[in-house]
């Protein structure tokens, strides 16, 4: 074996939507707080990301996280979390994965049957109660950064399926969210192609018509995501949603994104932001979402506050992960892919 670095992380999923851990092999990053450390790790280390993320390693629809040393008094952790184009200052369904790991691996010390725990991420605190038996998560339930609307009911015009009705909203990453039935989907898994399709399509159309900046951390803007969404159905769901993680600059027709697999914790926290704001969903109420797999995350509007001038919630999102396997990975020096590569058959141009 002749390595120049060596990874080592656990494997895991929220709700089938994969959130690999890496829980050693990271150069020290310099920061004051994990947003600072995660700035610095975009600046002089993104080859871990696209490392770890594309190819041989990786695939579209994977996500990643770092587990970083907190610098805030009252968390036990930090983690960094990376997609295929950004680094997400929060995330429902990698924080499900974070915390499964960081008590299943014995990192944390697990008090069944609730644990109680604090990380930081990106975005800030995230208070965090994990359901635990026989040294299992059985479930993860965190409050989220505020999330609050931007736009409701704007008129965006999308390239290849003409005008649209859409809301902008911030749920710990920015997205432009739609109803599904404007675009004749019902957001199944099977659909997976001409979702992200249409998502990347809105997404594209979204920030060059209606771009948007976090009042507070201006570092954070967007719209940076997308979201369809389907209102109740038989189930017991109370919406159905399908989130396109996006893979780069939109190619009319073409797949440049992958479905999220889980209901997506931020998307979904963004969605209620917006029910919220247009009287339809009342604090303390529970909202099952589901999404593509038809897998749960459910909601709760726990309090409200203001960011800026924005009217906002604070809510609570749960859900389940599991560890599917742990991993070394290894970096030759003779490797001639050495930050992983891309190829267009399922990857972005």
């Amino acid at each position: 074996m002749h390595a120049s670095k060596v990874i080592t992380a656990v494997e895991a999923h929220a709700e089938g939507e994969g959130g690999r851990v890496i829980t050693a092999g990271l150069p020290l990053l310099k920061g004051a707080s994990v947003k600072e450390k995660m700035l610095y790790m975009a600046e002089h280390h993104d080859d871990i990301r696209t490392l770890m993320l594309q190819e041989p390693r990786g695939n579209p629809a994977l996500c990643c996280n770092a587990i970083v040393p907190p610098c805030h008094p009252e968390a036990e952790a930090g983690f960094i979390i990376m997609e295929q184009t950004e680094y997400p200052p929060m995330s429902g369904s990698n924080t499900i994965c974070v915390v499964t790991v960081l008590l299943e691996t014995g990192v944390i010390a697990i008090q069944e049957p609730v644990t109680h725990l604090t990380l930081e991420a990106p975005a800030g605190l995230i208070k965090v109660e994990a359901t635990c038996k026989n040294g299992k998560v059985e479930r993860v339930k965190f409050l989220n950064v505020p999330a609050f609307a931007v736009h409701l009911d704007v008129q965006l015009d999308v390239p290849g399926f003409g005008p649209i009705t859409a809301d902008i909203a911030w749920g710990g990453m920015f997205y432009v969210i739609a109803d599904a039935s404007q675009l004749g989907l019902g957001l199944t898994s099977d659909e997976g192609f001409e979702i992200v399709k249409a998502c990347e399509a809105m997404l594209a159309a979204s920030q060059d018509q209606f771009p948007v900046t976090h009042p507070i951390d201006p570092e954070f803007s967007g719209p940076t995501i997308s979201q369809l969404t389907l209102p109740p159905d038989q189930a017991g769901h109370d919406g159905i949603s399908a989130v396109s993680v996006s893979g780069g600059a939109y190619k009319p027709g073409g797949i440049t994104g992958a479905l999220d697999r889980s209901p997506c914790g931020t998307g979904t926290s963004a969605k209620m932001s917006v029910l919220h704001a247009k009287g339809l969903l009342a604090q303390g109420e529970d909202y099952v979402n589901a999404g593509p797999l038809r897998t749960n995350f459910t909601g709760r509007i726990e309090d409200t506050t203001k960011v800026g001038p924005h009217e906002a919630i604070i809510p609570s999102i749960s859900g389940r992960g599991w560890i599917s396997g742990m991993s070394q990975y290894l970096l030759d020096p003779t490797d001639p892919f050495q930050t992983g590569f891309t190829v267009g058959d399922i990857w972005a141009g």
